[in-house]
Formats: structure tokens, sequence, C-alpha cells
């Protein structure tokens, strides 16, 4: 759990409301991010970041602070995202539900790098955005989560309300389904 942030929602909620910006600016890039890889359109990822943000602010007052920040956000994130598949029906929710019925990387640039590695790094991260959207999307989530975002694999199933070990089997195959993507 970041002590930082439950300190910054401590002191907002203490009538500090301009604390509320520090917030908004360390975790609107990474939210941002992770919706845009769901949704995978930028117009539609800055709504929900927007409305993720709104919502985070008229309820921060609810928030357990026994909790980690980030992932009650990414939380938020989420279910923004999923209501929105809902209404738009631009992809079948039941895209996010397997058979059974469970419910889915910035690069650090050094500042010594030559400008044909920063092309070489801005190559492979493309291929990995198009190779993740062939995964569906619960699968994508959950990597995304873990391996963009540092989420545990226990904190992923708080996010997406779902039991530790489906998160960790699809964590499994999600990998397995990556791998077969890579190889053929």
């Amino acid at each position: 759990m970041d002590t930082g942030d439950n300190k910054l929602v401590e002191e907002y909620l203490n009538g500090r409301e301009e604390v509320f910006a520090k917030l908004l600016e360390k975790h609107l890039s990474p939210v941002f991010n992770f919706l845009y890889r769901i949704t995978g359109s930028k117009e539609v990822a800055e709504d929900l970041a927007q409305e993720t943000f709104v919502k985070v602010w008229k309820n921060l007052k609810n928030f357990n602070r026994n909790r980690s920040f980030k992932a009650w956000l990414f939380t938020i994130a989420k279910n923004t995202t999923y209501d929105y598949f809902k209404k738009k029906k631009e992809v079948a929710f039941s895209a996010f539900v397997n058979e059974e019925g469970e419910s889915i990387f910035n690069e650090i640039a050094g500042e010594n790098i030559l400008p044909d590695e920063i092309l070489h790094r801005k190559d492979i991260a493309n291929e990995l955005e198009e190779i993740l959207k062939k995964l569906p999307p619960h699968y994508r989530a959950i990597l995304l989560l873990h391996y963009k975002e540092d989420f545990s694999l226990h904190e992923i199933a708080e996010i997406l309300g779902e039991p530790y070990n489906t998160i960790k089997s699809r964590h499994q195959r999600g990998l397995g389904k990556l791998k077969k993507i890579v190889l053929f």
C-alpha cells in the first residue's frame, strides 16, 4: 500500500483541496494508459479517465484508508470501462467472461539512449501492443495490470472483484496465449 497516496487523501479530506491535483498528476497517465489499452481508442480513454477521476473526487470521502488508493482507483477505472462497454455495446460484454461465466509498458527511457535505440524500443512496444490486442480483454487486463502497472495478483483480484485463484489461473492462461501468439 502506498502510504504517500493515503497521506495525500488524508490531507485532502482535512480541507487541503489543492492536494487532489497531486493525486491526479501522479495517477492520470497510468490510468489513461490502462484505459487506452483496454479500449483501443485515445478519445474513449480520455473520456473514461476524466469520468474515473470525477468519480474518485466525488467518492473520496468513502475511501477505506486501510486499502491501497491505487487499487481503489484502478477498480473505479475498470468499472467505468465495463459500464461504458455495456452502454455502448461496441464490444460484447461477454468478451469479458469465459465459458464458465468468470470475469480481463510505459518505456523508461534513459537519458543517454541513442535515437536508433529509441526507435527500436518504440517498434517493440508497438509490436507488443498489437500482440496484446489479440488476447481476450480479461487476459489483457490482468497482464497489463500486473506487468505494466506493477499490481500483485492479489491486488488485481481486488480490482477486478474476482477470487485470487481465478486471477492466478487467468494470468497463467494469458501468458500461455501470449506465448502461442508470439511463437506462431
